[in-house]
């Protein structure tokens, strides 16, 4: 393959890295003046970049630059969706960031890197491809969440987030370098025929294995590496926190399916005990604790680990449709958490963070619209049929049933029938408790409008699951 063909492979992250570093530039040169118009050159560099993977897309699997760099369906299906998620988050963000003060360029610059490195790990084909995007990603998160230097909790998250996050990127790095010392490869395809190769398992690459097994449960928030989830939803400004929730979630999985089912799909039957030991950890956990919480922000980041316990039911069940029974969690997860969120950024105002439970009390007495639009995302995540969030849980549940684990689809049931009780709380404060307050919502037209479609595709797209679902079967490919 020639080097000019190759790099038009890479033709998304080029105009990724190149937009990110002129509007950076611009960014510096017009200062505080035009901020705006760093929002929209970010937003042409996204739909740019979208464009791009289609354009790009060869239809099959191929490789470029030695193994280092991946494209196939799952690729293009998941490069498409973090820029399509993060194109809202952007919008929803600039909202937030005009009323609370914190109209940085930095904001959107940083996401642009951030997705750039998302990207990376979409499409990485070896362990070490997968690290620089995961650094890269990482990095620009530990400042987005800092961003807000008078907040002494948003420096506080920051930290905690920075040092937790060190720690797992040495265990995922240890653990990398233990697997390359064992099969003398980084490539993920050429790992995979070592280990189908050996008569018996080799002890290190075990040891390997768990800790990379870490690393990933970090990045996605599972127990019990989950300890940096609830203190960074709460304290981060909401804007980072709904960036943080979406998009970076889909580059986790890709990241697990990567190194899991690309790299390491001869042990499936050891990471898959690993995994469901994460997997029953962080459903009873994170329903559990969630019911306790009086902080929205802080429910929902609790809510994030118990949805992330469903998803890894997807990898566990091992096979075609499990793998894209998780694709199809992620991506339904990514739309409800961003619509979550925003109506945090709708609600709240300049000063004033609409992040309690209590900020939606009567919210029905204030604007029935956007009460049903809250109770439509509620539904969702509770897994209350017909909205999509339903049918995520039904096919992961579905999948792990077919692959020999009844067990474990029961224990799921029950407690996301457990969770469907702080999520039903919300929706009977919202309608049958009286408003602290009967102050109109300050927010633009456009924005109503954008939380508003956010929320009714939940609705549209649960009546029609299939054609999303028939996405991911096709994007997997095995």
């Amino acid at each position: 393959m020639s080097m000019s063909t190759e790099l038009f492979y890479l033709l998304p992250e080029i105009i990724l890295l190149v937009s990110a570093c002129l509007v950076l530039v611009l960014d510096v040169v017009v200062g505080a003046k035009y901020s705006s118009l760093t929002y929209i050159l970010s937003q042409i560099t996204l739909v740019m970049a979208a464009g791009a993977v289609l354009y790009v897309d060869p239809g099959h699997p191929v490789t470029a630059f030695g193994g280092n760099f991946v494209l196939d369906p799952m690729s293009a299906l998941l490069k498409i969706s973090i820029c399509l998620f993060t194109i809202p988050v952007f919008f929803y963000s600039l909202d937030y960031n005009l009323e609370h003060g914190l109209q940085k360029g930095e904001y959107f610059i940083l996401g642009l890197f951030a997705v750039l490195g998302m990207l990376v790990m979409v499409s990485a084909g070896t362990l070490l491809t997968v690290y620089l995007g995961l650094e890269l990603l990482s990095l620009s998160l530990y400042a987005m969440v800092a961003m807000h230097r008078d907040s002494r909790t948003a420096s506080e998250a920051a930290m905690k987030y920075f040092v937790l996050g060190a720690l797992a990127s040495g265990m995922l790095l240890y653990g990398i370098s233990m697997l390359y010392g064992v099969s003398g490869t980084l490539q993920l395809s050429e790992l995979a025929a070592y280990i189908a190769g050996l008569e018996e398992t080799n002890l290190i690459l075990i040891f390997g294995l768990v800790f990379v097994v870490v690393g990933i449960g970090f990045k996605l928030g599972a127990v019990p590496f989950h300890m940096w989830v609830p203190d960074v939803y709460e304290g981060s400004p909401t804007s980072v926190t709904l960036f943080i929730s979406s998009a970076p979630k889909i580059a986790a999985f890709a990241m697990a399916m990567r190194v899991l089912v690309d790299g390491m799909s001869p042990l499936l039957h050891d990471w898959q005990g690993m995994l469901i030991i994460l997997s029953v950890l962080s459903m009873i956990a994170g329903n559990i604790i969630a019911i306790a919480q009086t902080n929205l922000k802080r429910m929902l980041a609790y809510s994030t680990i118990s949805h992330i316990g469903f998803l890894l039911l997807g990898l566990i069940a091992g096979n075609r449709d499990g793998y894209a029974a998780a694709m199809f969690y992620v991506l339904v997860y990514a739309l409800m958490s961003m619509g979550g969120f925003a109506m945090i950024i709708l609600l709240g105002r300049k000063g004033k963070e609409a992040d309690l439970l209590e900020d939606f009390k009567g919210l029905s007495d204030r604007s029935p619209w956007f009460a049903f639009v809250m109770l439509i995302l509620m539904f969702s995540m509770a897994g209350v049929p017909p909205f999509l969030g339903f049918w995520a849980k039904w096919f992961v549940i579905k999948e792990v049933i077919n692959a020999g684990f009844p067990w474990l689809a029961g224990i799921a049931v029950f407690f996301s029938v457990i969770g469907a009780y702080y999520y039903i709380r919300i929706i009977k404060l919202m309608y049958f408790d009286k408003p602290l307050e009967m102050k109109a919502i300050k927010a633009s037209r456009e924005m109503r409008m954008v939380v508003s479609i956010n929320a009714l595709s939940l609705l549209v797209l649960g009546l029609s699951p299939a054609l999303l679902m028939a996405l991911c079967l096709r994007a997997i490919g095995i």
